[in-house]
């Protein structure tokens, strides 16, 4: 049973994700006493208890998803629960990074510090431009992409069949939904976000992620992970941080990831995140898979 590991990505986050781990599992509350020392400042104080307009910062959430799933691998290992090694890893944009962790591409210390400048150059960014995101519900890719096209917007996710994120300029984002109807659209959803996450707008962001990215020691991964620049398996140092700096402005393309992994021979998957928005695509996008989701310790204890 070859399992895969999924990672949440942004708006997972809740306020009191971890604070079961922390208090139930010492390996998990070492992971959070370590955070706090790196960042310096309180993650675990946020995390616990909010307040949710600080944890839902851009800067913040970031590293404290990262963390929660760090902490719940520590957790499942404490209590024997990996009968079996992982044979694959995967995450949802910013889930990327703690799928790299996971693998050993750089230990925890480095992940979180290329995290927290990862969510600061982006809610930088996010503050230097007016962008919006709007999801599309029940529509064939080509269709989003005629509508980005004649927008001048971008697809920022392919999350599960007919679940597809358009970003960009804001006034563009407006346009769009208000237009979609007219062009058989049923079903669009303007998003309550920061910014215009996985397009152009985030440029800035890119570049200099990039810059910062040059001095970081990558190893290659001890198992099989997918990145979502191309819904594929990527094994090399150098392919992995270039895969990091381009996903900041491209498109997320988790359905091909998650078909990717199932076809690799990906038999059980287990979302390590707060809530359960992976297993929700990954049903979405085919029934028949096996997904477990940890949030809680309590989902540790009855595995």
């Amino acid at each position: 049973m070859a399992l895969a590991l999924l990672f949440a990505g942004q708006g997972a986050q809740k306020v009191g994700m971890g604070r079961s781990l922390s208090e139930h599992s010492a390996a998990a509350r070492a992971r959070y006493d370590e955070a706090n020392r790196i960042l310096g400042w309180d993650l675990k104080q946020v995390s616990f208890e909010g307040p949710e307009n600080e944890l839902t910062q851009t800067k913040v959430c970031q590293p404290a998803l990262f963390v929660h799933g760090l902490a719940m691998i520590a957790a499942l290992r404490e209590a024997g629960k990996f009968n079996v090694e992982p044979s694959y890893a995967l995450g949802l944009s910013l889930g990327e990074v703690t799928a790299y962790c996971a693998a050993g591409v750089f230990d925890f210390a480095t992940g979180l510090r290329i995290v927290a400048e990862r969510g600061r150059l982006m809610q930088e960014a996010c503050e230097q431009t007016s962008g919006g995101m709007a999801a599309i519900i029940g529509e064939e890719r080509a269709k989003v992409q005629e509508l980005c096209r004649e927008f001048d917007i971008e697809a920022a996710n392919f999350n599960a069949p007919g679940q597809i994120i358009v970003s960009g300029d804001k006034a563009k984002i407006a346009a769009a939904v208000a237009a979609a109807k007219d062009r058989g659209i049923k079903k669009v959803m303007p998003l309550n976000v920061a910014g215009a996450y996985h397009s152009r707008l985030m440029e800035p962001a890119r570049a200099a992620f990039s810059a910062y990215l040059d001095g970081v020691p990558f190893a290659a991964p001890r198992f099989t992970v997918f990145t979502n620049t191309t819904g594929q398996a990527i094994s090399t140092p150098d392919a992995i941080k270039a895969a990091l700096v381009k996903q900041v402005v491209s498109s997320v393309l988790w359905e091909d990831c998650m078909r990717a992994a199932a076809n690799a021979g990906a038999a059980s998957f287990w979302e390590l995140g707060p809530g359960a928005v992976l297993g929700g695509l990954a049903r979405r996008t085919e029934k028949s898979w096996t997904v477990k989701s940890f949030s809680e310790f309590a989902d540790i204890a009855s595995a």
